[in-house]
């Protein structure tokens, strides 16, 4: 099999729902991502053989394969296709891992892998209608919302509503520190927009870190999933608006082209987990993936573990026995927000100049998903 290596990636800024982008089209946004990419790696846009991306709302400007659409828009060749895929919240996660297994058993040379979402423009599950789980589903397992699923998870974990806010403050204070010094500057794509007064900004900070939320103001936040629940707007993810994609090549590709990756893939892996309990897949794929590539949680110098809700990271964490410290360093999704497809890739970028920055060699990232299931990747840095 052959050696597989990311090359670069770059994302936009992070919006509200309802803020930066609200009128901003989401196949406009990922084709932004992509001619940034192009542009950043200079390579010639018929290299490219093929453009997987994630959306999990596949409809309105997100529909009829976005990945193709975008791609056309950003100017690449009509010979070069693309694949739009939901995998939930992992999905440009698994564009990762689709574009890894092209290349390594040498379908392919070069691929893409990025993936959308704009939750203003097309909200969660309004691809779904007023369609309800099959009988035949629910008489096997209990289907709940993914609040309720987290509600779960921090009873079962013994997680008190103070551990889950102050989690969430803390994602904040890390994610607005990481703002003021510039740490993700370098990775995003400033993008143009015009507000319905016509007005014109150009976007290059993520919306959603609050610089002046507290513990005390989290805490006054009521329950939204259950009656005398634990879970509110505070300590789950914000709904957002967002594209990225990632760069991806063999090594010899690479060294014809004469670029310098920034790191190898070193192992993958998704999972299947209970439906009822559909956020701690992330758990039993960090152990198969550190099993694949024969490291130990220790190995890693940086997790980046997706904050659907504050319960997720934490269980992680105690199961895992992982570093706090290494976890989420400029903050996660409660704070930077969770453009469902784009996620994936987003994060990617990020743990990719983090390594970067703090001089580490091997990154984590996991991905807890709908229904169940979650992705785990690897990469170690290259010097």
């Amino acid at each position: 099999m052959r050696e597989v290596v990311l090359i670069d990636g770059v994302r936009t800024a992070v919006g509200r729902k309802g803020g930066y982008f609200a009128h901003y089209r989401a196949d406009d946004l990922l084709a932004d991502v992509l001619a940034e990419l192009i542009a950043r790696t200079s390579i010639p846009k018929q290299e490219v053989e093929d453009v997987i991306a994630g959306c999990v709302t596949q409809i309105n400007e997100q529909g009829g394969n976005v990945a193709r659409t975008a791609a056309l828009i950003a100017g690449f060749p009509v010979a070069v296709p693309g694949v739009t895929i939901d995998r939930q919240c992992g999905s440009s996660q698994q564009a990762i891992h689709f574009a890894v297994q092209a290349i390594a058993a040498g379908d392919m040379d070069v691929v893409i892998a990025g993936g959308v979402e704009s939750m203003t423009r097309s909200p969660m599950s309004a691809n779904m209608g007023d369609v309800v789980p099959s009988e035949r589903l629910t008489k096997q397992y209990e289907i709940v919302n993914q609040g309720i699923s987290a509600e779960k998870i921090a009873t079962k974990w013994e997680f008190t509503r103070e551990q889950l806010d102050s989690y969430s403050f803390q994602s904040h204070q890390k994610a607005v520190r990481a703002i003021a010094s510039g740490v993700f500057k370098s990775e995003i794509v400033p993008i143009e927009v015009t507000d319905k007064e016509g007005n014109k900004q150009t976007i290059t900070v993520d919306e959603g870190p609050r610089k002046n939320t507290s513990l005390e103001a989290l805490s006054m936040l009521k329950p939204v999933f259950q009656e005398n629940g634990m879970i509110t707007a505070g300590n789950a993810s914000q709904m957002s608006d967002g594209a990225s994609a990632v760069l991806l090549m063999s090594r010899e590709k690479a060294n014809a082209l004469g670029l310098k990756p920034k790191a190898r893939i070193i192992a993958r892996t998704v999972v299947g987990s209970d439906p009822t309990f559909m956020l701690t897949g992330p758990i039993e794929a960090t152990k198969r993936v550190l099993a694949s590539a024969g490291l130990t949680i220790d190995d890693m110098d940086r997790y980046e573990v997706n904050e659907a809700f504050a319960s997720v990271p934490l269980a992680w964490l105690a199961d895992t026995k992982a570093n706090p410290e290494k976890l989420n360093v400029n903050g996660g999704a409660i704070a930077l927000g969770h453009p469902l497809g784009a996620t994936g890739t987003k994060l990617m970028t990020s743990l990719l100049y983090e390594l970067e920055r703090s001089n580490g060699r091997y990154g984590l990232l996991a991905i807890c998903e709908g229904m169940g299931m979650a992705n785990a990747t690897i990469i170690e840095r290259l010097p």
